[in-house]
């Protein structure tokens, strides 16, 4: 076994790229037909999107609002992946969450990773629900 450590594929960095992180409150929308064109336009600028951020808030306990939550950040999820985003962060402030709210954050996790994404939370509660 060898301890030499081994590059997951080839890559050299590419100086006429700037890698730039977005956050999804300053996308005019979702739709696939803007997404494209604002892809092909950082593409043309060199920009590259290589992370989402989304602020998401599960503080209200009802699941028809967890619900809503839940389907928001998995538009984002699909938004990340237009970008060519390798990364979603979904910051999250709420103290605690619900196990509805817990049960959700896992569920747009398990539909990032199946879109090739990493999906990261930032804030407390939010880190640990993707723990348990």
């Amino acid at each position: 076994m060898s301890t030499t450590p081994h590059a997951l594929v080839e890559h050299e960095p590419v100086d006429s790229v700037t890698p730039v992180r977005i956050d999804a409150a300053s996308l005019d929308s979702t739709s696939p037909e803007h997404l494209r064109d604002l892809h092909a336009e950082l593409a043309e600028t060199g920009i590259a999107p290589v992370e989402l951020v989304v602020d998401a808030c599960f503080d209200e306990d009802c699941s028809i609002a967890t619900e809503t939550e839940a389907n928001r950040i998995r538009g984002h999820v699909r938004a990340a992946v237009f970008l060519g985003a390798n990364r979603l962060t979904v910051r999250i402030d709420d103290d605690e969450l619900s196990d509805s709210a817990r049960t959700a954050l896992t569920a747009c996790a398990e539909r990032a990773q199946r879109e090739g994404l990493s999906l990261d939370v930032e804030g407390s509660a939010g880190e640990a629900a993707l723990k348990d």
